[in-house]
């Protein structure tokens, strides 16, 4: 038993300083806002008592476990463990799935169960303040629900509801990602991408195989960004797992960010085709809400700057909004500004309304925030409606518009 509790232990602490003894169930229980979404609590009970040496108390909380999540891979692992380690000694977290030494597909699959189990329970252990929102969330639609925020380091997706414009926090999900890891560069690569996304369609299970589970929502990979940046591929979704398997390992996709079924029924009622956001980042930034909204704040200040300057029809104070790495379809800097010095030149007078605003900063290496508004231009001799799509980045301490075009 000691070598149980030793080896489960190293799981556990794996990277921290603390024990277990320090981070038992009641902690989380102290942020009640929290949706205790998983098997989480149960998991982290079951690694409490068998620190504590309660060993029959934790096989009887790991079949509680099991009959609430009957495919849970990990759970069967520990069981395995605890029913062998009364008849001898363990030599190894595991022990009980290995059927023979050297059966080295046996300690691959130990191995992922381990790390998944890392990431479990370090997610629930380090979850954020319940005051504090993913950076990147700077400001929803009216009609955007729900936003969706990934941290692949974690394993984590969370989900955020979108009240008057705040995000305030809903649920939180384990996942998979990718097997060689995050910030996708190709078609094949193995990798998730980073960056900001939406949902594009819903698959519902009739139209796929088995192996994608309860369903499966596309997001827009790759966006402008990517393909300005050069980055290719296809095909990622949010999707589910197999009817035989809860959950996979933390590095198992192709790409895709895969929950269990009944995390992605419940996150699946939420998302909507072509407006829910899609963030995923490699390790999320949280800020306060005051931190927020003067992040918030002053991008909208400048925004607003851009339309009046817009509108006064003197296209150098226009031409200060704009980085002189713009690109969009034929323009590069300087033929957009000599264009718009043409348009200005019939011009006696415009007017802008820009409503409906988004704003979703970049998670990745490449600091921007993604703009999408509701555009509606007139002038003595042109009126036009669109949706706007800007891409905004810092330069030399201001934002600047980098890339623009339809969204």
């Amino acid at each position: 038993m000691n070598v149980l509790r030793t080896a489960l232990r190293r799981i556990a602490v794996a990277g921290m300083t603390a024990t277990l003894a320090l981070w038992t169930v009641a902690q989380p229980v102290a942020q009640p806002h929290y949706s205790d979404s998983g098997p989480e609590p149960m998991l982290a009970r079951v690694f409490e008592l068998i620190e504590q040496h309660r060993w029959e108390q934790a096989l009887e909380q790991t079949d509680a476990l099991l009959r609430g999540y009957p495919t849970f891979r990990l759970a069967h692992l520990i069981r395995g463990d605890l029913l062998l380690a009364r008849t001898r000694a363990l030599t190894a977290f595991g022990a009980g799935g290995v059927r023979k030494v050297g059966d080295k597909l046996a300690e691959t699959r130990i191995a992922d169960l381990r790390e998944e189990a890392m990431v479990r329970l370090r997610a629930y252990r380090e979850r954020p303040k319940v005051e504090y929102v993913p950076r990147y969330l700077l400001q929803l639609r009216n009609d955007q629900k729900h936003a969706v925020v990934v941290d692949t380091q974690k394993s984590r997706l969370y989900l955020y509801r979108n009240e008057g414009g705040t995000p305030h926090f809903v649920a939180d999900y384990y996942i998979s990602q990718g097997k060689l890891g995050a910030e996708k560069m190709r078609e094949g690569d193995q990798r998730t991408p980073i960056g900001v996304y939406h949902v594009t369609g819903s698959l519902p299970r009739q139209k796929l195989t088995d192996f994608y589970g309860s369903g499966a929502f596309p997001i827009s990979y790759p966006n402008d960004w990517d393909r300005r940046m050069g980055r290719n591929g296809h095909g990622i979704w949010l999707h589910g797992t197999p009817s035989d398997t809860f959950s996979r390992p933390p590095k198992a996709s192709d790409g895709c960010v895969v929950l269990a079924n009944q995390d992605l029924d419940a996150l699946g009622r939420t998302l909507q085709v072509g407006l829910t956001p899609v963030i995923i980042s490699n390790s999320i930034e949280w800020l306060s809400l005051d931190d927020w909204q003067t992040e918030r704040n002053s991008l909208l200040a400048r925004i607003e700057e851009w339309r009046q300057d817009w509108e006064s029809r003197d296209v150098e104070r226009y031409a200060r909004h704009y980085s002189r790495k713009f690109q969009a379809e034929r323009f590069d800097y300087q033929r957009w500004i000599e264009h718009k010095r043409q348009v200005a030149a019939g011009k006696t007078w415009i007017k802008v309304t820009a409503g409906n605003i988004s704003m979703f900063r970049n998670p990745g290496k490449e600091e921007h925030v993604v703009v999408t508004f509701e555009q509606d231009y007139r002038s003595n001799n042109i009126n036009n409606a669109m949706k706007k799509r800007q891409y905004w980045i810092k330069e030399d301490g201001l934002w600047k518009i980098v890339h623009e075009g339809a969204a």
